[in-house]
């Protein structure tokens, strides 16, 4: 008996319901990007894993799914490492490419691959799918697509006030209102670190405090004090742990703590930069707040940082983040090229929607008339009715088979189809169609340009 097939652990098959709400989402996003001067670009599924190995941090690196070498790769492999069962000097041997962890390290070699060709600033947009070797749960799967939108040659903040205005029409254009988009500064992270005398400790610090409304205050100190920092410099930063949601309240604590810190100054003075502005600008249906905790653990990040939330009430994971890296095409060779960018989670999205039922009805509309299949005399006059009713932008199509009435009334009441016709010989010789109503059962006879105009309306 054969096996039962199935897919892997992270990854989904999508029906044609799905995909259509999905494209729903993609549509919109792409269609504000355009809006904002975004153009796109794709990158390869995999690059070399030197382009991706040691960009995300410890942690990211172990999430990088890898490709074995084709061929008998055994044969080529570090032979210590293989004896030793060292799977980390052994992979090196035997893996010489991996999938895409996120789409803005492609970039960067794609900025540095094609820079001659490139007007800066660029702005591009890519919408594909990323792999992460991930514990898959509720919003966080292996395979997943992302919505990136970065700009690249520019150290402008002006860029971060518009990508926080492009969050808010992307949402508001889906109907999502209460989204809050967190912001905080590396810098001023750096410089917490620099008052407590843990700069040495930046990575160690950052990740542990990202992880605070996940595992809580005690855990992320202890997880602190295992990575090396000392109880004293833990309380110097205490304040973080207890500070109100006030936006002014959190400015006055941070510029507190962070008076004898240049890069920490420079990180709040950037952040109420864009604040000021956002503000005078004016949201639609968002929220802009600061989080003092907020670190997004990926390494490359130097300024501005953003996550989004979705709306009280809804338990998911953040919806989009991102943030300004200052030299990341320096890890190619190409140095002094700041950036920043935003990424929409696709997948994260669709569940908010579908939870709140957001979706318009027309996103997943299917075929709009059906015509019955009688025979083949009747289904060429069937035919030449199709033909003229997609001309129109009418979706129509012909029951393939001669069945019985029964059997293709069933198909389009399953299919959700609203107009069924009916063409037998009395309506062939009329030059008539018998359009029938799914949902009042009505049933009225029409000539062809009647019916296009009756479906159209």
């Amino acid at each position: 008996m054969a096996q039962k097939p199935s897919i892997p652990k992270g990854t989904r098959d999508f029906g044609p319901v799905e995909v259509s709400k999905r494209k729903y989402i993609q549509n919109v996003i792409t269609s504000c990007f355009t809006n904002y001067g975004f153009m796109p670009i794709e990158t390869p599924s995999f690059e070399n894993s030197e382009t991706l190995m040691g960009k995300y941090g410890e942690e990211g690196d172990r999430l990088i799914f890898k490709i074995l070498n084709s061929g008998d790769y055994l044969s080529k492999a570090n032979q210590d490492a293989l004896e030793n069962r060292n799977s980390n000097a052994l992979t090196s041997s035997i893996s010489e490419k991996a999938l895409r962890y996120d789409l803005t390290v492609p970039f960067a070699r794609y900025v540095v691959q094609n820079q001659n060709d490139i007007v800066f600033p660029f702005k591009r947009y890519q919408i594909q799918p990323v792999w992460r070797a991930d514990r898959p749960q509720k919003g966080r799967f292996r395979e997943f697509y992302q919505c990136d939108a970065d700009v690249v040659g520019s150290k402008s903040l002006w860029q971060e006030v518009e990508l926080v205005q492009l969050y808010d029409e992307v949402f508001s254009k889906l109907g999502l209102q209460g989204v809050t988009i967190q912001m905080n500064n590396r810098k001023i992270l750096s410089g917490l670190a620099e008052v407590i005398g843990a700069s040495d400790k930046l990575i160690d610090f950052t990740v542990a405090l990202d992880k605070l409304d996940k595992i809580g205050v005690d855990k992320v100190k202890e997880e602190m004090i295992a990575k090396g920092l000392s109880a004293a410099a833990i309380e110097k930063v205490n304040p973080l742990f207890i500070v109100g949601e006030d936006t002014q309240e959190r400015l006055a604590m941070l510029k507190d703590l962070l008076a004898d810190s240049s890069i920490g100054q420079e990180g709040i003075t950037e952040m109420e930069f864009i604040l000021a502005q956002v503000a005078s600008l004016g949201l639609a249906s968002s929220k802009l707040t600061i989080s003092v905790t907020l670190a997004r653990g990926l390494n490359y990040y130097t300024g501005a940082i953003f996550e989004v939330s979705a709306p009280a009430g809804v338990a998911m994971g953040s919806i989009g983040g991102g943030g300004r890296y200052d030299d990341l095409t320096g890890i190619f060779g190409m140095k002094d090229m700041s950036g920043v960018g935003i990424s929409f989670g696709l997948d994260r999205i669709y569940l908010v929607l579908e939870e709140l039922q957001l979706f318009p009805e027309t996103v997943s509309a299917t075929t709009r008339v059906l015509f019955l299949n009688f025979g083949e005399a009747e289904a060429a006059y069937a035919m030449q009715a199709i033909k003229a009713l997609r001309k129109a932008g009418i979706s129509s199509e012909l029951y393939p088979d001669t069945a019985k009435f029964k059997k293709q009334m069933t198909y389009a009441n399953r299919r959700s189809i609203p107009y069924v016709v009916l063409a037998g010989d009395q309506e062939i010789a009329a030059s008539t169609y018998t359009l029938k109503d799914m949902d009042k059962g009505s049933q009225t006879q029409l000539d062809l340009n009647e019916l296009i105009t009756f479906v159209s309306s």
